[in-house]
């Protein structure tokens, strides 16, 4: 008798352990939640429409898993070693119309996902300008060891590990290294290139409402990688002419021997503005890490000495 309730007290016991470990496994995972997450709330057009590709592309992909994740399911209950009534066939040999489902159905996915990658691929092409019966935005991004400088070409200012623009006009982004290779990107508003020394890349953006992002380095360059990040300011024109004026009004200029010293390695760098920066900066660093060829007469020369 006694062993029989010490039985029923253990496996309440064993019931409630597992619930409870049940409920705190779902509290951990409250933490795991991606409601928040900008790349599937996007804040502008070129990310909604890559949220929506990517929607696109895992429910024809849950086409092939769900019934393969079911009929796994399936198998394992029918087929078990217990005697439940299913034919045994050891003579069976295949089925043309398995076989034509099996491969056809996934055939027919790739070949659709595909077909909307590329699609998607030239429609969001990065270089693309967008339309808009706004003037774009063009500001210039130079990656360096482990910080975000930005030049606005129209007000003259640049801004270390800030970037600000109007909201609801194109953002054209120019974009280079001063160091090793980067990558730049703002995920609420989408895209994602590549930053490169001597060379030059594009990001056109829109945001469809103000509001502040993260946008960061996603490609691993270091020490510093994990701290190389900013915040993209999308201003209303009220708020865009106040900041305008703040960066404008800092007093600090981005000359030659400032740059020097920003060029040196640092970690977490608080957001700096420049009221004025040397004009052609962008191009002398593209210019810095451009090839140097001889002239045609010197190769000559040198060939006509070897021989």
């Amino acid at each position: 008798m006694l062993d029989a309730i010490a039985g029923i007290i253990s496996r309440r016991l064993h019931g409630v352990a597992r619930l409870s470990l049940l409920l705190v496994s779902c509290l951990l995972l409250t933490g795991c939640a991606l409601s928040d997450a900008p790349v599937l709330n996007p804040k502008g057009p070129i990310a909604l429409a890559e949220r929506n590709l990517l929607f696109t592309a895992f429910w024809l992909m849950m086409i092939v898993a769900i019934p393969a994740i079911l009929l796994t399911l399936v198998f394992a209950w029918r087929y078990r070693r217990r005697e439940n009534g299913a034919a045994y066939t050891p003579d069976w040999e295949g089925s043309w119309t398995i076989e034509a489902v099996v491969w056809l159905v996934p055939a027919a996915i790739v070949i659709a996902i595909g077909t909307l990658v590329w699609e998607s691929t030239h429609r969001l092409d990065p270089y693309k300008a967008l339309t808009s019966d706004k003037p774009e935005f063009k500001v210039q991004a130079i990656a360096l060891d482990w910080k975000w400088l930005f030049l606005y070409p129209e007000l003259g200012t640049a801004s270390l590990n800030e970037l600000a623009f109007p909201a609801d006009r194109p953002l054209s982004i120019e974009i280079t290294s001063d160091t090793v290779m980067n990558s730049l990107m703002i995920p609420a508003l989408g895209g994602q290139i590549y930053a490169m020394a001597g060379m030059r890349s594009e990001l056109n953006l829109i945001a469809d409402e103000p509001g502040v992002f993260m946008g960061r380095n996603t490609m691993y360059s270091g020490d510093g990688f994990s701290d190389q990040h900013f915040k993209a300011h999308a201003m209303s024109e009220a708020d865009f002419k106040a900041w305008s004026g703040k960066a404008g009004g800092s007093g600090s200029s981005l000359d030659a021997a400032t740059y020097a010293e920003l060029h040196k390695q640092s970690i977490a760098d608080p957001v700096t503005y420049y009221s004025s920066y040397e004009t052609d900066l962008f191009k002398t660093i593209l210019k810095k890490y451009a090839p140097v060829s001889a002239p045609a007469h010197q190769g000559h020369a040198d060939g006509e000495g070897d021989s």
